[in-house]
């Protein structure tokens, strides 16, 4: 990915939506060339010449200090992480190294781990947001419309930045989808701007811009924010709405990979859901995905459809 134009870009971004008068200077009034805070405020603001930032902002200096990174994440008010995000694209240039091999499967252990989570919805993703291992609950949630197997092969392996916005079945599964779209566009930046040479999350990148407008827009303006915890809203398929918590946790010696696992309060209605979702995954044959009747029939002494899953979603 190319470092000093994203560096640029998340810094022109930064300028544009602070006025002087939100960071206590003096406006004069007149028309602004560019929208929010102009280079030389910045630099006044930072404590810096307009010459130096203007170096830093166009990529040509690559020996900015932690202090001078500093005080320019200050002067924008940035948030804990996009100043984590303005020190890796700022950082000086590394020597050129064989990048990491690509991650082939979930460590045995996790698996197990995973496997043991039977009444949670868990999965195991790679840096670059694929699917090494999901638990049949996790599959079921999120897409019971897929092999339950497919992690197992690389070339099928599914990835949770792709189905959301390359899946039609995505539309229907996150009433919130825009918000699920600027969540995960907000980490997809933090992650790319932590390793700017996995040519495999750049690949990523470039699929979804040339595939989904929508992924391009939001990834222009840049946004940055970590995605470990919070809240997602679904509209299920076969049991209707949940309101669940998730948790995103690295995990120690994996090359990165993260286990994300979700849950309801204790009694609530997203409970009474996920486990009858849970229900479904327990009656399904193995080898397929969960099958159920809708949440409309859900109340009725009907028996479970036998359809496959996910071909109404």
């Amino acid at each position: 990915m190319d470092t000093p134009a994203e560096l640029a870009n998340f810094l022109r971004t930064r300028r544009a939506r602070l006025q002087p008068e939100d960071v206590g200077l003096v406006s004069y009034g007149g028309r602004r060339r560019v929208p929010g805070l102009r280079r030389e405020e910045l630099a006044q603001l930072a404590g810096v010449s307009v010459a130096y930032y203007t170096r830093l902002e166009q990529g040509q200096s690559s020996n900015a200090s932690d202090g001078v990174l500093d005080a320019i994440a200050r002067a924008l008010r940035l948030t804990p992480d996009e100043h984590a995000h303005l020190r890796n694209l700022a950082r000086p240039a590394r020597p050129a190294r064989r990048p990491a091999p690509r991650t082939v499967s979930a460590h045995p252990g996790t698996r197990q781990l995973v496997a043991a989570m039977a009444a949670v919805p868990a999965l195991v993703l790679d840096p670059q947001y694929d699917v090494l291992a999901w638990n049949p609950l996790g599959h079921a949630l999120i897409a019971g419309h897929l092999d339950v197997r497919a992690p197992e092969r690389p070339a099928e392996r599914p990835n949770t930045q792709r189905l959301l916005f390359l899946d039609p079945h995505a539309r229907e599964l996150y009433p919130e989808w825009e918000t699920e779209a600027r969540r995960a566009v907000s980490a997809l930046r933090l992650t790319a701007g932590a390793h700017p040479d996995d040519r495999q999350l750049a690949e990523l990148v470039g699929e979804l811009t040339m595939k989904s407008s929508e992924f391009g827009a939001l990834w222009s303006r840049h946004p940055v924010r970590g995605c470990t915890s919070g809240v997602k809203s679904f509209h299920h398929p076969l049991v209707g709405p949940l309101e669940l918590s998730f948790q995103m946790m690295l995990l120690p010696d994996a090359g990165g990979q993260k286990l994300m696992a979700f849950s309801a309060e204790p009694g609530s209605p997203s409970d009474a859901a996920l486990q009858l979702l849970a229900s479904t995954v327990s009656t399904s044959l193995p080898g397929t995905g969960p099958t159920a009747p809708s949440a409309t029939e859900a109340s009725a002494p009907s028996t479970p459809s036998a359809d496959r899953p996910g071909q109404d979603r």
